[in-house]
C-alpha cells in the first residue's frame, strides 16, 4: 500500500486523500502557498518592502524553517539543495516531519540524518518524488531547479497541462513548465534548467509566512439562530463568532472578530427563508394582533385561531399574509378586548415553520395601545341599490348599524344597513348612476373613538350582472367556501348533490359564502361533489343558481401530543394537553386514554387517579366563551407531590370526517419542576454500520422534538478536541432521531466522516429543551468510545448494604453480575428495585455478609455481565485493575458517653475517626432531667468528641448526651452522624 498523501484542492477546500498516515499537521491553502512560492520567478515582488532579505532570514530562522549554516551566516549567494528546499517547505507548508524512516537509497541517506525527516514528509505529502523513482534516489544533495518546482506546483494544484509548449525546459518538464507559465505563475522568460538561490527562497518563503498569518475569510456559515457564525479561513480553520446580539435576518451585517492577533470585519448576511424565530407580537387596537415572523410560515398551522391564546379573550380567525410572513388574528365579535394598555401574556403553539423544520412555542407580553381613530378606507358602489364601506380597524356593530351616521350628498339615508363584523358596512338605499359623497360620523372602534367626520367621494354604476363563482375550495368533508366576483347579498338555498343534503349553515362575508355540512348524512363524499346555490343575489338584486364541482382535500395528519402543562388550582394540579389539532369529546372523556405513572414506572393510586386514570373525568379548557377543542384538563383530588411523572396517552381522535387516530405518546411531566436539563453522557459507535457512525447522547430526563428547544436538530451538535469546535458534516447525514425519551441519536455517513476524530474528543450541545421548556445548562461532555453503561459510583451504606449508580437508565439487573469487597472478604448481593432519576439508576445490594470495615474493597464484575439498560445495551466490565473502589457511606456509631463526676466534660467515643463541628443549639446534656448549659465541643483526640459543660457533673440519677442529625460530627468521607443519644457512663 502507498504510503502517500495527495493534497487536492476540491470545492475551494484542501482535502487529504488515501494513504496511511496524515501528515498535514495544518492544512495550507496550496493555491496561496505553491502560486506564491512560484511568483519569484516572475520577478513578482513580496513581502514587507521595509526588511531586507537577511531580516527575513533572520524572522525565517526564528520560526524554525530556515536554519543557516554552522558558521552562522545564511548563505544567501548560495544555491539550495534538494534537502534544504525539502525543509524549507515542511516549514512553510506546515507539513509534520516524519521521524524514524529512510525510504531513499542514496548514499548516506540514514533516517537519523537531518534530511530524512523533511525529505520522508514532502515524499508522503506527495509534494517531491525524487531524481529516480525506480532506483529510489532522492538525490537530496543536488540543487533544486525551476523546472522541478513547476512540477510540484502544477501536481499540487491539478492544472492541465497543454500539448503545445513553448519554452527550453527539459523534455519531461516542458508540460508542467508550460502550465505554469500558462497559470501567470512562472515567468516565461526564466531559465527553467537554473538553480534557485537561497536569497529567492528567502524571500518568497517569507512572503508565505506573513500571508499565512492572516489567511481571508472565504466563506461563514450562520447558526443558533443568528447567535453564532462560523468563518472558513484560507488555510481550512473554522473561527466560531458568538455574537452579543443575534443577526437580524435577510439583513447585511458587520461582523468583527480576532484570531491569532489578526482583526477582521466582515459584512455577514443571514438568509433566511424558513422562520427561525417571531420578530414582534403587537396590538394597534383591542380587536386585532399582529405576529410577524423573520420568515415563511405553514399555511395550515398558522391560520389555526387555536394555536394562539390570550386569557380572556376569544380568537375568531387567523389569516395569513400573503407573503407568508405575518398572521392577523382577529378577536370574536363577542369574544372580549384585549387588555387595555396592560400587559398580557400571548401564547403561541403548534405553528410550523414553511419547511417543517420548526414549530413555535412561546409566550411573550403584549400591551394593546390604540391611539388611531378610525377610517374609512374604501367606499364601494353596489350597482344603483347599495353601498358598501370598509373601516380601517374593528367598530361596534351598534355604531355601524345606526343608519342616521350615514348622509348621501348632504342628505339623510333612506334605508338600512347591514354589518358584517368586523369592518364591512353594507347600506341599501336607492341611489342614481353618477358621483355621490358620502358623509360619516358616529361610528366607533372598541376604543371608543370615533371616526373623524369625513366626505368620501364614489361613483355609482348600474348592474346588472348576477354574482358568478370565482373560487370553490373545502375544508374536510365538512365545510366549503365559494368566493364571488362581488358582494353578496343573500342565498336562498344550499345543497350538494342533492336538494336533500342542505347547509347546516350558510355564512355570508362580503363576497365570500360559507357553507357548513356538519350533519353526518350530509357531509360531502370522498370523490367529485356539485355544489348548488339558488338564489344567489347581490346589492342590485341580480339573482341567478349557480354551482361549482369541488373534491375535498382530506385531513390525513393523525393528532399528536404537543405539550403538557401543570398548574395548580384551588389546591388540585391541573394537567392540560394541549394537542395538534381539534379531538373528539367522547375520545377525551374516556378516562382509559389517559395513564399516569411516577417516576418508578408505577400506576399513580392517589390524589383522584386510580391505576393511573384519572376520577375526574377530562375535560376540554374553557377560557372566557371560548371552548378549545385541543387542550385537555386533567384535574387532580388534592396536590400531586412534587416530582417526576409520565402520562401515557393513546386512542384520541380528531375531528376530521374520517377521524385519525394518534399514535401513542408518553409525556414526561415534571410537577413543579424547573430544573435545568442535563447531559447524562455520550457513547459513539463506529462499528454496527458499514456505513455510518451512530453518536447516542443521553440527557436526564426526555427532551423536546420539536420548538426552539428542539433535540432533533444537527446544528445543536458539535464535538471539541481541545479548544477546537468542529461541526458535523449535514449534507447527507440523517436528521437525529429519539432512541428513548431521553435518549437521541446522531447518524454520521462515514464517507463525509472519519469517526478517529471522535477519540478523546467531548460532545456540545446547545439550544436543546425537556418537554417542560427547561433549557439545557451542561453543555459539554466527553464522548465514550463504549457503548457499555459505566457505573457512575459505589458507596457502602453499610456494611452489609452497597449502593450502586450507573450513568444509564438500567432496566435489568442481575444480581451474579457483581461482586463487593476484598480478595479475602469478598460479598455477593441481591439486588433491590432500580430507581431511575435525573440520568441515574441507583441499585442497593443487601450483601451475604459484613465487608470488612478497614478496606471495605472494591466492586468487580463476571467478565460478561448480563444487567442492561432500556435499549438492551449491558454494564461495563470492571476488573480489580479497574480499582472502583467502594466509597464509605457508612454514617459514624456514638460507641459510648463517659465522664467523671466533677468534671465539666462529657466525652462522646465513634467507632471511626470523626471531625466535629460545634453549634450550640445541637449539643445538648441532661443531669438528672435537667438541661446543663453546653459551652462548646472539640476533637479530644480522632475518635472522641469532648463536649465542655459550664458546670460540673454531679448526677444523682444518671445522664444523657444528646447531638442533633446534621453535618455536626462528620468522618472522613463526610459522612453525617446520625443523631446521638447516649447514657453517660453506660
Amino acid at each position: 500500500m502507498s504510503d502517500k498523501s495527495y493534497q487536492i484542492k476540491e470545492n475551494n477546500q484542501v482535502m487529504i486523500q488515501g494513504g496511511e498516515k496524515k501528515v498535514m499537521k495544518k492544512i495550507l491553502s496550496v493555491a496561496l502557498s505553491t502560486a506564491m512560492a512560484f511568483s519569484m520567478f516572475a520577478s513578482v515582488a513580496f513581502g514587507d518592502d521595509a526588511l531586507n532579505t537577511q531580516q527575513k532570514f533572520d524572522v525565517l530562522k526564528e520560526k524554525g524553517i530556515f536554519t543557516g549554516y554552522p558558521d552562522g551566516t545564511a548563505g544567501l549567494d548560495k544555491e539550495m539543495t534538494r534537502a534544504e528546499f525539502a525543509k524549507v517547505l515542511v516549514g512553510i507548508m506546515g507539513l509534520e516531519p516524519i521521524e524514524g524512516k529512510a525510504s531513499f537509497k542514496d548514499k548516506n541517506y540514514k533516517a537519523d540524518k537531518w534530511p530524512a525527516p523533511y525529505v520522508e514528509a514532502v515524499y508522503a505529502a506527495g509534494l517531491m518524488e525524487g531524481k529516480n523513482t525506480t532506483k529510489m534516489i532522492f538525490d537530496f544533495n543536488g540543487k533544486i531547479t525551476v523546472q522541478e518546482m513547476a512540477k510540484v506546483l502544477v501536481t499540487a494544484q491539478k492544472l492541465e497541462i497543454p500539448t503545445e509548449t513553448n519554452n527550453n525546459a527539459s523534455d519531461w518538464a516542458k508540460g508542467y513548465v508550460q502550465a505554469a507559465i500558462n497559470a501567470g505563475l512562472v515567468d516565461a522568460k526564466a531559465n527553467p534548467k537554473a538553480n534557485a538561490s537561497r536569497s529567492q527562497l528567502v524571500d518568497v518563503a517569507y512572503s508565505i509566512y506573513l500571508a499565512q498569518q492572516k489567511p481571508a475569510v472565504v466563506s461563514y456559515e450562520v447558526k443558533e439562530d443568528g447567535k453564532v457564525v462560523e468563518f472558513k479561513l484560507a488555510n481550512n480553520e473554522v473561527v466560531k463568532v458568538t455574537l452579543e446580539t443575534a443577526l437580524k435576518a435577510n439583513t447585511a451585517t458587520e461582523v468583527k472578530f480576532s484570531h491569532n492577533s489578526y482583526d477582521y470585519t466582515e459584512s455577514v448576511t443571514w438568509v433566511v427563508t424558513a422562520a427561525t424565530k417571531i420578530d414582534s407580537v403587537t396590538a394597534t387596537n383591542y380587536k386585532e394582533v399582529t405576529v410577524k415572523f423573520d420568515g415563511e410560515v405553514e399555511a395550515k398551522t398558522a391560520e389555526n385561531e387555536d394555536n394562539y391564546k390570550v386569557t380572556g379573550v376569544t380568537f375568531e380567525s387567523a389569516t395569513l399574509s400573503a407573503d407568508k410572513r405575518s398572521v392577523s388574528l382577529l378577536v370574536a365579535q363577542d369574544g372580549g378586548k384585549l387588555p387595555e394598555q396592560k400587559d398580557a401574556k400571548f401564547e403561541i403553539n403548534g405553528v410550523k415553520n414553511s419547511d417543517g423544520s420548526r414549530t413555535f412555542k412561546e409566550t411573550v407580553t403584549i400591551r394593546a395601545v390604540d391611539t388611531q381613530l378610525p377610517e374609512v378606507t374604501e367606499v364601494v358602489g353596489l350597482g344603483t341599490k347599495a353601498f358598501k364601506v370598509v373601516f380601517s380597524e374593528p367598530v361596534q356593530a351598534t355604531t355601524a348599524s345606526n343608519i342616521s351616521n350615514y348622509k348621501i350628498d348632504g342628505k339623510a339615508v333612506s334605508g338600512w344597513v347591514k354589518f358584517t363584523y368586523p369592518n364591512v358596512a353594507f347600506i341599501t338605499t336607492d341611489l342614481a348612476v353618477g358621483e355621490h359623497t358620502l358623509n360619516i360620523q358616529g361610528v366607533t372602534d372598541f376604543a371608543s373613538f370615533k371616526v373623524s367626520p369625513t366626505d368620501v367621494k364614489f361613483t355609482v354604476a348600474e348592474d346588472k350582472t348576477a354574482p358568478e363563482v370565482v373560487s370553490v375550495k373545502t375544508k374536510d368533508l365538512t365545510k366549503v367556501e365559494v368566493e364571488f366576483n362581488e358582494s353578496v347579498k343573500s342565498v336562498d338555498k344550499a345543497y350538494h348533490t342533492s336538494s336533500g343534503k342542505t347547509a347546516d349553515k350558510v355564512e355570508i362575508k362580503d363576497n365570500v359564502v360559507i357553507l357548513t355540512f356538519s350533519t353526518e348524512s350530509k357531509k360531502l363524499s370522498l370523490g367529485e361533489n356539485t355544489i348548488y346555490l339558488d338564489g344567489v343575489r347581490d346589492y342590485s338584486d341580480n339573482s341567478a343558481n349557480r354551482e361549482a364541482k369541488v373534491t375535498p382535500v382530506l385531513d390525513t395528519t393523525r393528532p399528536t401530543v404537543t405539550d403538557v402543562k401543570v398548574d395548580v388550582k384551588d389546591n388540585n394540579t391541573l394537567l392540560t394537553v394541549e394537542f395538534s389539532k381539534d379531538v373528539k369529546l367522547s375520545d377525551i372523556q374516556n378516562r382509559d386514554n389517559f395513564v399516569l405513572k411516577n417516576s418508578k414506572g408505577e400506576v399513580v393510586t392517589d390524589k383522584g387517579f386510580n391505576s393511573g386514570k384519572p376520577v375526574n373525568v377530562p375535560s376540554f379548557e374553557v377560557s372566557g366563551s371560548k371552548t378549545y377543542n385541543n387542550r385537555v384538563v386533567i384535574k387532580s383530588i388534592g396536590k400531586l407531590p412534587a416530582g417526576k411523572y409520565t402520562l401515557d396517552v393513546a386512542n384520541i381522535r380528531d375531528t376530521a370526517s374520517i377521524g385519525n387516530t394518534m399514535l401513542p405518546q408518553t409525556l414526561s411531566v415534571d410537577v413543579t419542576n424547573s430544573d435545568a436539563l442535563q447531559l447524562v453522557r455520550a457513547w459513539v459507535d463506529k462499528d454496527s454500520d458499514n456505513d455510518d457512525v451512530y453518536i447516542d447522547v443521553q440527557f436526564n430526563r426526555a427532551v423536546a422534538v420539536e420548538g426552539n428547544g428542539s433535540a432533533l436538530d444537527i446544528n445543536k451538535y458539535s464535538y471539541v478536541t481541545g479548544n477546537v469546535y468542529s461541526a458535523f458534516p449535514t449534507k447527507n447525514a440523517s436528521a437525529p432521531a429519539l432512541r428513548n425519551a431521553e435518549t437521541v441519536r446522531l447518524t454520521i455517513p462515514k464517507k463525509d466522516f472519519d469517526p478517529a476524530k471522535l477519540t478523546g474528543a467531548d460532545l456540545r450541545v446547545v439550544n436543546v429543551a425537556d418537554l417542560n421548556g427547561n433549557y439545557l445548562t451542561d453543555l459539554q461532555i466527553p464522548i465514550s468510545a463504549s457503548v457499555a453503561i459505566p457505573v457512575k459510583s459505589v458507596k457502602a451504606t453499610a456494611l452489609d448494604k452497597v449502593k450502586v449508580e450507573f450513568n444509564g437508565n438500567i432496566t435489568s439487573v442481575v444480581s451474579s453480575d457483581f461482586y463487593f469487597g476484598t480478595g479475602s472478604v469478598q460479598r455477593t448481593g441481591t439486588a433491590g428495585e432500580p430507581t431511575f432519576d435525573n440520568g441515574v439508576t441507583t441499585v442497593e445490594f443487601t450483601l451475604n455478609g459484613k465487608l470488612d470495615p478497614a478496606n471495605l474493597g472494591l466492586l468487580t464484575t463476571v467478565g460478561t455481565p448480563q444487567s442492561s439498560d432500556n435499549l438492551g445495551h449491558k454494564i461495563a466490565v470492571i476488573n480489580t485493575a479497574d480499582n472502583k473502589a467502594i466509597g464509605d457511606g457508612i454514617v459514624p456509631e456514638a460507641v459510648k458517653a463517659t465522664s467523671v463526676v466533677g468534671s465539666v466534660y462529657v466525652d462522646i467515643e465513634f467507632n471511626e475517626d470523626v471531625t466535629v463541628y460545634y453549634t450550640p443549639d445541637a449539643f445538648k446534656v441532661y443531669v438528672d432531667g435537667s438541661t446543663v448549659t453546653v459551652k462548646g465541643a472539640t476533637n479530644l483526640n480522632a475518635r472522641v468528641v469532648r463536649v465542655e459543660l459550664a458546670k460540673p457533673y454531679n448526677p444523682t440519677e444518671g445522664g444523657q448526651v444528646s447531638v442533633a442529625k446534621g453535618k455536626y460530627i462528620v468522618d472522613g468521607n463526610d459522612n453525617a452522624a446520625d443523631a446521638v443519644y447516649k447514657e453517660i457512663n453506660k
